[in-house]
């Protein structure tokens, strides 16, 4: 999620199409080295999470290890 209130950075990407106001929603999938390594034009807000979840799949970008759960001590 970027906000982008001067739509300089929607500008650069080209997601704003020609005297329309708004971007459209696209999901960029960038590299650690700046690398786009895919574009989604076709985001369905409903599904989007999902849709993230497997393309990062797809892309083979590893999972975050989960934080531990700090242990709760039981109540007498």
């Amino acid at each position: 999620m970027l906000s982008d209130p001067t739509g300089d950075a929607a500008g650069a990407y080209g997601v704003t199409p020609f005297g329309a106001r708004f971007a459209k929603r696209w999901t960029f999938y960038i590299d650690r080295d700046g690398i786009v390594r895919h574009i989604d034009k076709q985001v369905t807000p409903s599904s989007a999470g999902q849709d993230i979840v497997r393309r990062l799949e797809a892309l083979g970008v590893p999972k975050k290890p989960e934080a531990a759960t700090p242990e709760v001590p039981a109540t007498p």
